[in-house]
């Protein structure tokens, strides 16, 4: 089943985010398995993450990289919302 994820972490800045899809990507990790969506909104100092995957299995397998890297970044990533999607539709903008 797939599931959204949300993080809403404390003051988390455009640096501190770009700098972690760096590192994501030195691990060979920024575009993740099982990841569908990924996006970043709100403004610099309060952003916030929202994503959906496919499955809470291959959530729980990208976050044993994400995290670590959101600790040395200084992220207090706090506990994500977790939720089930009972329908996802996909639109093409080209």
């Amino acid at each position: 089943m797939a599931i959204a994820v949300y993080f809403h972490p404390k003051g988390m800045t455009l640096k501190q985010f770009e700098e972690t899809h760096r590192r994501l990507d030195q691990a060979g990790v920024s575009k993740p398995n099982g990841r569908i969506h990924h996006s970043c909104f709100g403004t610099d100092g309060d952003l916030m993450v929202y994503d959906v995957w496919e499955s809470p299995e291959t959530f729980d397998a990208f976050g044993k990289t994400l995290m670590p890297i959101l600790a040395e970044v200084g992220i207090d990533a706090g506990e994500p919302a977790v939720m089930p999607i009972h329908r996802l539709s996909q639109t093409s903008s080209g």
